[in-house]
Protein backbone atom coordinates (compact mmCIF):
# COMPACT_ATOMS: atom_id res chain seq x y z
CA UNK A 1 0.00 0.00 0.00
CA UNK A 2 1.07 3.60 -0.48
CA UNK A 3 -0.36 7.10 -0.03
CA UNK A 4 -0.79 9.28 -3.09
CA UNK A 5 -1.12 13.07 -2.90
CA UNK A 6 -4.37 13.99 -4.65
CA UNK A 7 -6.43 17.10 -5.25
CA UNK A 8 -9.78 17.10 -3.50
CA UNK A 9 -12.65 19.43 -2.70
CA UNK A 10 -11.75 23.09 -3.45
CA UNK A 11 -8.32 21.96 -4.73
CA UNK A 12 -7.17 20.89 -1.26
CA UNK A 13 -4.40 18.26 -1.28
CA UNK A 14 -5.15 15.06 0.63
CA UNK A 15 -3.44 11.69 0.93
CA UNK A 16 -5.31 8.85 -0.77
CA UNK A 17 -4.40 5.22 -0.02
CA UNK A 18 -4.00 2.72 -2.87
CA UNK A 19 -2.63 -0.76 -3.28
CA UNK A 20 0.70 -0.51 -5.08
CA UNK A 21 0.25 -1.61 -8.69
CA UNK A 22 3.30 0.24 -10.07
CA UNK A 23 6.91 -0.36 -9.10
CA UNK A 24 8.59 1.89 -6.54
CA UNK A 25 10.35 4.70 -8.39
CA UNK A 26 7.73 5.03 -11.12
CA UNK A 27 7.19 8.75 -11.82
CA UNK A 28 4.11 10.32 -10.18
CA UNK A 29 2.24 11.03 -13.39
CA UNK A 30 -0.99 9.78 -14.92
CA UNK A 31 -0.24 6.28 -16.24
CA UNK A 32 -1.14 7.26 -19.83
CA UNK A 33 1.87 9.65 -19.75
CA UNK A 34 4.37 6.86 -19.04
CA UNK A 35 6.41 5.73 -22.04
CA UNK A 36 5.81 2.04 -21.27
CA UNK A 37 3.30 1.69 -18.41
CA UNK A 38 3.28 -2.11 -18.60
CA UNK A 39 7.00 -2.18 -17.74
CA UNK A 40 6.22 -0.24 -14.54
CA UNK A 41 3.64 -2.71 -13.22
CA UNK A 42 4.40 -4.87 -10.19
CA UNK A 43 3.97 -8.64 -10.70
CA UNK A 44 0.31 -8.39 -9.59
CA UNK A 45 -0.16 -4.78 -10.70
CA UNK A 46 -1.92 -5.62 -13.95
CA UNK A 47 -4.48 -7.74 -12.12
CA UNK A 48 -4.98 -5.09 -9.43
CA UNK A 49 -5.59 -2.36 -12.03
CA UNK A 50 -7.79 -4.38 -14.40
CA UNK A 51 -9.93 -5.64 -11.51
CA UNK A 52 -9.91 -2.14 -9.90
CA UNK A 53 -8.88 -3.74 -6.59
CA UNK A 54 -6.13 -1.11 -6.27
CA UNK A 55 -8.96 1.34 -5.52
CA UNK A 56 -10.33 -0.53 -2.45
CA UNK A 57 -8.21 1.32 0.15
CA UNK A 58 -9.92 4.53 -0.99
CA UNK A 59 -12.85 3.48 1.17
CA UNK A 60 -10.73 4.95 3.99
CA UNK A 61 -10.79 8.32 2.21
CA UNK A 62 -14.59 8.06 1.94
CA UNK A 63 -14.91 7.33 5.67
CA UNK A 64 -12.56 10.24 6.41
CA UNK A 65 -14.63 12.60 4.25
CA UNK A 66 -11.94 13.35 1.65
CA UNK A 67 -13.89 11.43 -1.01
CA UNK A 68 -17.38 10.19 -1.79
CA UNK A 69 -18.55 7.12 -3.68
CA UNK A 70 -19.41 9.17 -6.79
CA UNK A 71 -17.73 12.32 -8.10
CA UNK A 72 -14.84 13.32 -10.35
CA UNK A 73 -11.80 11.12 -9.79
CA UNK A 74 -9.23 12.94 -7.65
CA UNK A 75 -6.44 14.41 -9.76
CA UNK A 76 -2.78 13.79 -9.03
CA UNK A 77 -1.21 16.81 -7.32
CA UNK A 78 0.85 17.54 -10.46
CA UNK A 79 -1.91 17.28 -13.09
CA UNK A 80 -2.03 21.07 -13.45
CA UNK A 81 -3.88 21.04 -16.79
CA UNK A 82 -6.71 18.92 -15.33
CA UNK A 83 -6.82 20.94 -12.09
CA UNK A 84 -6.93 24.26 -13.97
CA UNK A 85 -9.69 23.11 -16.33
CA UNK A 86 -11.79 21.77 -13.45
CA UNK A 87 -11.31 25.04 -11.55
CA UNK A 88 -12.39 27.13 -14.56
CA UNK A 89 -15.56 24.99 -14.88
CA UNK A 90 -16.32 25.00 -11.15
CA UNK A 91 -15.86 21.23 -10.86
CA UNK A 92 -13.30 21.71 -8.08
CA UNK A 93 -16.26 22.39 -5.75
CA UNK A 94 -17.28 18.71 -5.99
CA UNK A 95 -16.00 16.08 -3.57
CA UNK A 96 -13.92 13.59 -5.60
CA UNK A 97 -15.29 10.10 -5.96
CA UNK A 98 -14.28 6.47 -6.09
CA UNK A 99 -16.08 6.42 -9.43
CA UNK A 100 -17.66 9.03 -11.63
CA UNK A 101 -19.47 9.86 -14.83
CA UNK A 102 -16.18 10.19 -16.72
CA UNK A 103 -15.03 6.73 -15.51
CA UNK A 104 -18.01 4.96 -16.99
CA UNK A 105 -17.72 6.96 -20.21
CA UNK A 106 -14.13 6.16 -21.06
CA UNK A 107 -11.97 5.81 -17.94
CA UNK A 108 -8.26 5.84 -18.94
CA UNK A 109 -9.01 6.46 -22.61
CA UNK A 110 -10.50 9.98 -22.31
CA UNK A 111 -8.57 13.14 -23.17
CA UNK A 112 -8.57 15.68 -20.30
CA UNK A 113 -11.03 18.14 -21.94
CA UNK A 114 -13.54 15.29 -22.36
CA UNK A 115 -13.09 14.21 -18.71
CA UNK A 116 -13.72 17.75 -17.52
CA UNK A 117 -16.80 18.06 -19.76
CA UNK A 118 -18.19 14.85 -18.25
CA UNK A 119 -17.31 16.06 -14.73
CA UNK A 120 -19.19 19.29 -15.46
CA UNK A 121 -22.16 17.32 -16.81
CA UNK A 122 -22.13 15.28 -13.59
CA UNK A 123 -22.16 18.47 -11.50
CA UNK A 124 -25.24 19.68 -13.39
CA UNK A 125 -27.09 16.34 -13.17
CA UNK A 126 -26.00 15.34 -9.66
CA UNK A 127 -28.74 13.49 -7.77
CA UNK A 128 -29.19 10.33 -5.74
CA UNK A 129 -30.64 8.48 -8.73
CA UNK A 130 -27.84 9.58 -11.04
CA UNK A 131 -25.28 8.42 -8.44
CA UNK A 132 -27.04 5.03 -8.18
CA UNK A 133 -26.95 4.72 -11.99
CA UNK A 134 -23.21 5.55 -12.03
CA UNK A 135 -22.47 2.99 -9.29
CA UNK A 136 -24.44 0.31 -11.16
CA UNK A 137 -22.70 1.10 -14.46
CA UNK A 138 -19.31 1.12 -12.68
CA UNK A 139 -19.92 -2.40 -11.38
CA UNK A 140 -20.71 -3.55 -14.93
CA UNK A 141 -17.58 -1.83 -16.32
CA UNK A 142 -15.35 -3.38 -13.64
CA UNK A 143 -16.79 -6.87 -14.21
CA UNK A 144 -16.20 -6.51 -17.96
CA UNK A 145 -12.78 -4.84 -17.35
CA UNK A 146 -13.94 -2.19 -19.77
CA UNK A 147 -11.86 0.93 -20.44
CA UNK A 148 -8.65 -0.14 -18.67
CA UNK A 149 -5.67 0.44 -20.90
CA UNK A 150 -3.04 -1.10 -18.52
Amino acid sequence: MYWSDRVGFNNRIFEMPKFRSMKIGTPSVASHLLVNPDACLTPIGGFLRKSSLDELPQLWSIIKGDMSFVGPRPALFNQTDLIEMRTRCGVHHLVPGLTGWAQINGRDELPIPDKVALDLEYSLRQSLWFDIKIIFLTILKVLKRDGVSH
